[in-house]
């Protein structure tokens, strides 16, 4: 995107009195809009606890301890460039989402506003203060004997253990069927899939990396169900793809999808790789069931709109795009958004075609490290009726400014390899009938106290009620 070029102007003459005043206000502005300093117990802490400690703490899965001030002191530039980046690759929190385009409203947001991003900076910039001790929130908690995120599930199905040496290079393939025990059918309201190896916490430490407690990159994975006789029966379900550091998935309260009895865990394909060490490991399924008796009100599905055929990523060339289309035949709710490119992935955006109506849903930035999917909250959830055009844009950088990128050089085909590329959005959708779609356009208008001059990202129907058909319920013809 170019930049406007600004002229030059004739200096002017300022008092020095206007200077002065000036100079208190930009030191005011930049103080995280107080009138004292930057401290680490006051005004660092709590937002490293939110958004940080989770991870950066002993036993956690990232690598260095972020708790302390003596820990977090030392770090205190790189932990403002880092944040600085916002939404690119290398930014932490890891999310991505960007701020001034689409659909802000998401679950699970750990990420961090302007203020505290200046407020980081600020500190770091003015030598890291410590501040009082007694300005510091109550230290947190962490219970390492939970490794589930989601809560503890009602079933935990085991995949069978896969060893990988240390010096192996990558493997693709598929796992061993597995039985889910299930005797009965039963609606999931979550999916959680956790990795368990012989690793131990020590290996984040060796390799500065996530990667270095992990074995397994990515699974694509469904249940099947067999007859008496061990044939697949009906059709497959699948489910959310699990990929190194991906959080867990909460399905639309009023659209969980179903375990079957007498189901098998089966796969499409599963990437390992090396983390150094010779490891064994296996991954553990969690499923949360809903109470029984329940109900789904609307239908399930795992989208997949994308494009495995002619994608071409030039060699040494930034700034590329891949564009892919898809018509919805029904009327749709968009539960998450999960871009999936490779190595050189910088961006992928969600637009979505109505008519003349053209928005665009989300932006958010890719880093092929950490995948990520992101839910939207539940009452800004796009709603888009059928004949809606989704449009994802993937933005590509082939370059060595890219450090994802082991060797700009190379061109990039579609394949399952990080070298090679893919280009999907993996999201959650639901689909509705006509009348649950005026329903929950009629629910949205309501809760977000909607007016006729408002406007929604994401909804191209909620405020236009008369341009859908009306039924002729008089039974009278002309």
């Amino acid at each position: 995107m170019k930049r406007k070029q600004i002229q030059s102007i004739t200096p002017l003459v300022i008092p020095s009195q206007l200077i002065i005043g000036l100079f208190a206000l930009v030191v005011s502005a930049t103080s995280y809009g107080q009138s004292t300093e930057v401290t680490f117990h006051k005004d660092i802490e709590p937002i490293l606890q939110r958004s940080c400690q989770n991870c950066h703490r002993d036993g956690g899965v990232a690598p260095m301890s972020l708790v302390t001030y003596d820990q977090v002191a030392p770090f205190a530039g790189l932990i403002e460039y880092k944040t600085g980046l916002r939404d690119r690759a290398g930014a932490m929190p890891p999310w991505y989402v960007e701020k001034d385009i689409g659909i802000q409203q998401l679950k699970y947001d750990p990420s961090l506003n302007d203020e505290e991003i200046a407020a980081i900076s600020t500190w770091a910039r003015s030598g890291a203060p410590q501040g009082n001790p007694a300005d510091a929130p109550e230290a947190l908690s962490f219970d390492d004997t939970t490794k589930w995120k989601l809560g503890e599930p009602d079933l935990i199905v085991n995949t069978e253990d896969f060893f990988m040496a240390g010096d192996r290079p990558d493997w693709w393939g598929e796992l061993p069927r597995i039985p889910t025990g299930m005797t009965e059918d039963r609606y999931v309201k979550s999916i959680e899939v956790v990795e368990v190896n012989d690793v131990g916490s020590a290996g984040a430490e060796a390799n500065e990396t996530v990667g270095g407690l992990f074995i397994f990159h990515h699974m694509i994975w469904r249940t099947e169900e067999l007859d008496e006789s061990g044939a697949v029966i009906g059709r497959a379900v699948n489910w959310p793809v699990h990929e190194v550091g991906r959080n867990g998935d909460v399905f639309d309260p009023e659209a969980g999808l179903l375990l079957k009895a007498n189901s098998v865990f089966a796969t499409d394909s599963v990437h390992m790789h090396s983390n150094g060490r010779d490891t064994t490991a296996h991954l553990q399924l969690g499923f949360t069931f809903h109470p029984e008796g329940y109900e789904p009100k609307y239908k399930t599905a795992i989208s997949f709109v994308g494009n495995g055929v002619d994608i071409s990523i030039e060699g040494d060339g930034k700034d590329q795009e891949l564009h892919a289309y898809s018509v919805l035949t029904e009327n749709t709710k968009v539960i998450t958004f999960e871009p999936h490119l490779h190595a050189p992935g910088e961006r992928m955006c969600l637009e979505a075609i109505w008519g003349y109506s053209v928005e665009t849903l989300s932006c958010v930035g890719y880093d092929h490290n950490w995948v990520r999917g992101y839910p939207f909250a539940n009452d800004y959830t796009p709603l888009l009726p059928k004949g809606t055009v989704l449009h994802i844009t993937g933005y590509f950088n082939n370059t060595s400014e890219n450090f994802n990128v082991p060797d700009a050089r190379n061109w990039q085909g579609s394949g399952n390899r990080s070298v090679t590329n893919m280009f999907i959005d993996l999201g959650i959708r639901v689909s509705m009938t006509d009348e649950q779609f005026m329903e929950e356009m009629e629910n949205r208008r309501n809760k977000l106290n909607l007016g006729p001059n408002d406007h929604i990202i994401g909804c191209p129907l909620c405020l236009a009620p008369l341009v859908w058909p009306i039924a002729n319920t008089s039974g009278d013809s002309e």
